[in-house]
C-alpha cells in the first residue's frame, strides 16, 4: 500500500532519517519532473525497528547515466559501482550512498540476475528477497509498503516476497539469507514456507560462490539468534552443506552463553571455530570450501593446534601455564580455545589461572624474551648455529623461572645456557 500508517515513535525515526542533510542534497540533485527516488531497504527496515543504520540505499526512476550527469552537475563524485545493473555510488559532504536504477529480472541462474530497467516501484519490490527489504521512504516522508513488509516487522517475522521456491531460485544464497535475517530480526520461529523451500532447494547452494557463502555465514553466526537458528539449519541437513561437517552446536552455544556473560561482541571466526573446527583437518577443510582469508585460516590453524595439544591434559593450568602458553603459542590461540572450551570438563583453570587470562584480555602485557644473537655474541658464542641453540637453551630456561621480565635476569640465565652447552660439548 501507499502512504502506510506507522506510529508516532516509527514517524519520528523516519524523519530523523530523511533529515541528514547530505540525503536532502542528494534528493535535490536527483529531483526532476516525472522521476522519483526514495530510499529502500535496511534503511527503511532499522529506522522502524530503531536499529543503527550503516548504508542508506536508493531507487531511483532516472536511467544510470542520468543519475550520473545530474550528480556531476550538482557538484557531486559519482562512482560508478556496477552500471551494468544500475547502481551509481554518490559521494555527498563525505557520506556514501548507493543509488539504483529501479529494475525487474529479466532472467536469472541461481547466482547472477540479468535486469531491464523500470519506472515501475511495484515491479522492483517484487524482484527483492523478504518483504521487510522492500520497504520505501519517500522525500515526502512517506512510507510505501507494496508488499506487506511493515506488517512482517511489527510481527517480527522474516518472509519471502511471493512464492519462496521463485525466490529462491533466482539466487541460492538466499536459503542462507533467508536464515541469517531471521537470527537477525526475528522473534518467533522460522517462517514455515520459507524453511520448506530452504530444504527443498538446499541443493543449490553448492554451486554458489565460496567467498559469498563465508561472507553470510560469519553475518549469520554473529547475529542475536545465531545459535537457535544454526540448530535449526543443522536439524534440516542444512548445516552440513554449508561447513562439510555436523558441526560442535553446544560448544557455539556454550560460547554464545558466555559471551553474553561477560558482555563480550560475538566474534565471527571464533564462532566459526567453535562450531566447525576440532582438528587441524578441519580447519584445512574451512579454509577450501569457505575461501577464508589467510588471516582466518592462520587463527583457525592456530586454535586447532592448541585445542588438540590440550584436549589430553588432566592437570589444572595454573598461572604459570597459562604465562607460558601465551609466551610459546601467542596470546590469541589462547584466549580463543579457552573461551570456547570454558565450562567443559578439560582444561581446568585453576583460579590463578583464570585471573591470569583475564589481565593479558585486558591488555596486560604478555612477557617477551627480549634477547638475540647480539647477546649471545657478546659472551663469545662463535657465529653460526651455536648461536640459535644458545638462544633457544637460554629462553627454555627461561620459561621454566616464570619468565623474570628484567633484562639481567635473562642475560644471567644466558650465561647459564652458554656455559651449559660449553660443558656438553667438552663431554662429547
Amino acid at each position: 500500500m501507499t502512504g502506510a500508517a506507522v506510529s508516532d515513535a516509527c514517524a519520528q525515526r523516519l524523519g530523523g532519517l530523511l533529515s541528514r542533510p547530505s540525503l536532502q542534497r542528494l534528493f535535490e540533485a536527483l529531483a526532476a519532473p516525472t522521476e522519483e527516488t526514495r530510499i529502500v531497504g535496511g534503511a527503511v527496515r532499522n529506522a522502524l525497528l530503531s536499529r543503527p543504520i550503516n548504508d542508506i540505499d536508493c531507487a531511483t526512476t532516472l536511467q544510470p547515466h542520468e543519475v550520473v550527469r545530474r550528480a556531476s552537475a550538482a557538484g557531486l563524485r559519482t562512482i560508478p559501482t556496477g552500471l551494468e545493473h544500475g547502481t551509481v555510488t554518490l559521494l555527498v559532504d563525505g557520506d556514501a550512498y548507493e543509488v539504483t536504477t529501479l529494475r525487474e529480472d529479466v532472467a536469472t541462474d541461481g547466482r547472477r540476475a540479468t535486469v531491464a530497467f523500470s519506472k515501475s516501484f511495484a515491479a522492483d519490490a517484487a524482484r527483492r528477497d523478504f518483504t521487510i527489504n522492500a520497504l520505501y521512504l519517500g522525500r515526502d516522508g512517506r512510507l510505501h509498503d507494496p508488499v506487506g513488509g511493515l506488517a512482517d516487522i511489527a510481527a517480527r517475522r522474516v518472509r519471502f516476497i511471493g512464492d519462496p521456491d521463485t525466490r529462491i531460485r533466482e539466487d541460492f544464497l538466499r536459503i542462507l539469507r533467508f536464515f541469517r535475517f531471521h537470527a537477525d530480526y526475528a522473534a518467533g520461529p522460522l517462517d514455515a514456507d520459507g524453511m520448506a523451500a530452504s530444504i527443498r532447494l538446499r541443493a543449490g547452494l553448492d554451486g554458489l560462490s565460496r567467498e559469498r557463502v563465508r561472507a553470510e555465514l560469519l553475518k549469520l553466526l554473529v547475529a542475536h539468534r545465531a545459535v537457535e537458528t544454526v540448530d535449526a539449519m543443522a536439524d534440516a541437513g542444512l548445516l552440513l552443506r554449508v561447513i562439510g561437517g555436523v558441526g560442535e552446536r553446544g560448544r557455539l552455544a556454550r560460547l554464545a552463553s558466555g559471551e553474553a556473560v561477560c558482555a563480550t561482541l560475538p566474534d565471527g571466526v571464533l564462532r566459526l571455530a567453535a562450531l566447525a573446527v576440532t582438528t587441524r583437518e578441519d580447519a584445512a577443510r574451512l579454509k577450501l570450501i569457505l575461501r577464508l582469508s589467510n588471516g582466518e585460516v592462520a587463527r583457525l590453524s592456530a586454535y586447532a593446534a592448541l585445542l588438540e595439544r590440550l584436549r589430553g591434559t588432566d592437570k589444572p593450568l595454573d598461572a604459570r601455564a597459562i604465562r607460558r602458553l601465551a609466551v610459546t603459542v601467542g596470546l590469541a590461540p589462547v584466549s580463543d580455545v579457552l573461551a570456547v572450551v570454558a565450562g567443559e570438563p578439560r582444561p581446568v583453570l585453576s583460579a590463578d589461572a583464570e585471573a591470569r587470562l583475564k589481565a593479558y584480555r585486558a591488555g596486560e602485557p604478555v612477557p617477551a624474551f627480549r634477547l638475540s644473537g647480539k647477546d649471545a655474541l657478546a659472551l663469545g658464542v662463535e657465529r653460526g648455529p651455536a648461536v640459535g641453540r644458545v638462544l633457544a637453551r637460554a629462553k627454555a630456561l627461561w620459561l621454566d623461572d616464570d619468565c623474570p621480565e628484567g633484562l639481567a635476569e635473562a642475560r644471567a640465565l644466558l650465561a647459564r645456557a652458554v656455559k651449559e652447552l660449553s660443558g656438553e660439548s667438552a663431554q662429547e
